[in-house]
């Protein structure tokens, strides 16, 4: 049964009688709920162009004792929404396989476009140099961000050393895996709504200790820009059960590229030892097929690795 006391039937209710100012607040929260939730009044005034004041004013207008009262109404709000089935049932009820399958693609591909164009190119210079300076750089990406931190973190590692991914549980350990963090460090944070809490406290503590910042995240209004010394913004929003992470993948693959061509003589030099040493020690004889060296491939045919040498 639907709740007639909850933020948004009071949004609707009130509305008509609502000041513009007033009126383009309600707006951004009914379409960027995700984001406001996680805003301060001086946030959302920001978003808006209008002063912290107006904001306060629009969640007594509501009936709330105050902001953070209507924060919390809309924590509840968003809490008890579609969830994400329900959603994804909507957007493609009826839909054949291979609809589905040229949707999903041409979302993605828009993604990329979004991306393109609203990603700041003085941000990822600076990104790039943060990264290439620091005396170790921690990586951070919680739930289904982590598969974007660890592919981050195995081409850093690559390219220079001192590399810590983060993998945790609980905001004590995160601590405790970067408690030496100073100034001589940088942490790239990536964190997608739902944004997570782990990632921004890590945020916070490295900003408190004077390391460099930067976030891989999808808005202006994201959480994780409040402690980040440059924001790399990614669209990542999807109708269905899983978030979209082709376009935060395409940014990091740029980082990787551009790091690569910062220091191109360190990347040979590295990546040739790895390959003396996967070489010597067979480490792709068994499991893997690589055919990039062909000749290599000839000395080590498959099936072969028990046969006598002298035959």
């Amino acid at each position: 049964m639907e709740n007639r006391n909850d933020i948004v039937s009071r949004i609707n209710e009130k509305y008509s009688g609502m000041s513009k100012g007033h009126k383009a607040i309600a707006a951004y929260i009914l379409d960027h709920y995700d984001q406001a939730v996680f805003m301060t009044a001086a946030k959302l005034g920001e978003a808006l162009s209008i002063s912290e004041s107006t904001v306060v004013r629009f969640a007594s207008g509501l009936g709330y004792g105050g902001y953070p009262q209507m924060q919390e109404a809309l924590a509840a709000w968003v809490k008890g929404k579609l969830n994400a089935v329900d959603r994804m049932d909507v957007r493609y009820a009826g839909s054949t396989q291979s609809e589905i399958l040229t949707s999903v693609l041409s979302s993605d591909i828009e993604k990329i476009r979004h991306t393109i164009d609203h990603l700041d190119p003085a941000a990822f210079v600076t990104a790039v140099d943060l990264i290439l300076n620091a005396r170790t750089v921690y990586v951070l990406g919680i739930r289904s961000c982590e598969p974007l931190a660890g592919f981050l973190s195995f081409y850093l590692n690559m390219i220079r050393g001192n590399v810590v991914q983060l993998k945790t549980t609980s905001v004590s350990e995160v601590f405790e895996q970067m408690i030496r963090i100073n100034e001589e460090d940088c942490i790239v944070g990536i964190s997608f709504p739902r944004y997570s809490m782990r990632t921004l406290k890590a945020m916070e503590f490295a900003n408190d200790r004077n390391a460099k910042v930067v976030t891989v995240t999808d808005s202006v209004h994201s959480p994780m820009n409040l402690y980040s010394s440059c924001n790399l913004l990614a669209r990542s929003d999807t109708v269905s059960i899983v978030d979209s992470l082709v376009a935060p993948l395409s940014v990091i693959n740029a980082l990787v590229v551009a790091l690569c061509l910062k220091r191109p003589g360190q990347v040979k030099e590295n990546l040739e030892a790895l390959e003396g040493a996967w070489n010597n020690y067979q480490v792709y004889l068994n499991d893997e097929i690589n055919f990039i060296n062909e000749d290599s491939m000839l000395l080590h045919p498959f099936g072969d690795q028990d046969r006598d040498p002298d035959l």
